[in-house]
């Protein structure tokens, strides 16, 4: 799987600069915004189906984070472009609950692990623009560089439990996924853009069970 990735982002690598080779009026610019993700495989619906014992005191949650960045964008046609990018992204998961005591309020206990994830992100996006209004999709190849597993647990507002614990060995260091989208540039350079990725390579590394990323991003971007 690691030789796949490492020649899927080669070959990634040598188009975008064969196309840079043909293209006279390549732009660049830098975008950056907000990351909404999640998981989905096996795992996530094992665990689904044990949550739904508890009757809602245990529940999953996607993670907030952000991403930044920045990408080329080279045309190849009249409404077509090839736009490669590189981008900073976190991600991540959560599995939290709460449990009060019938009757008391003020009894209640807290707990949540969250998985904290944060990759490199490499998408290669075919992009047609019409009239501003733009529609993208493409390969996107990350490596990770690090996951920090939290897990806090507390009672009456009283933190009992903190811990922070690296697993960023237990994890596969590539991860590819497809990405598509939609946004919309002003004619000043600013575009504004929503996309979804769907991971394609598990992220848990010589386990059986199957887990990949997925998520949505938000943000703004400039040309220059």
């Amino acid at each position: 799987m690691r030789i796949f990735m490492k020649n899927n982002f080669l070959l990634s690598v040598s188009l975008v600069l064969s196309l840079g080779c043909y293209a006279q009026t390549a732009t660049f610019g830098a975008g950056a915004g907000v990351t909404v993700s999640g998981m989905r495989g096996d795992a996530i619906k094992n665990m689904q189906q044990l949550l739904n014992l508890t009757n809602g005191i245990v529940t999953t949650k996607t993670v907030a984070g952000f991403y930044a960045g920045g990408f080329t964008n080279i045309p190849v046609g009249n409404n077509f472009s090839v736009e490669p990018g590189l981008y900073y992204s976190s991600k991540g998961y959560e599995i939290g609950g709460t449990y009060s005591v019938k009757g008391i309020g003020l009894l209640s206990a807290q707990a949540f692990t969250r998985l904290q994830s944060n990759y490199i992100d490499m998408p290669v996006v075919l992009k047609a623009n019409f009239n501003g209004f733009q529609l993208f999709a493409g390969p996107q190849i990350s490596y990770l560089t690090n996951a920090t597993l939290i897990t806090k647990a507390g009672v009456l507002g009283i933190n009992l439990f903190n811990n922070k614990m690296d697993v960023t060995s237990q994890l596969n260091r590539w991860d590819a996924a497809v990405t598509a989208g939609i946004g919309y540039k002003f004619s000043n350079g600013i575009r504004l853009t929503a996309s979804y990725e769907r991971g394609l390579s598990k992220v848990n590394a010589g386990q059986n069970l199957q887990t990949y990323n997925q998520g949505i991003k938000i943000g703004a971007s400039m040309s220059f």
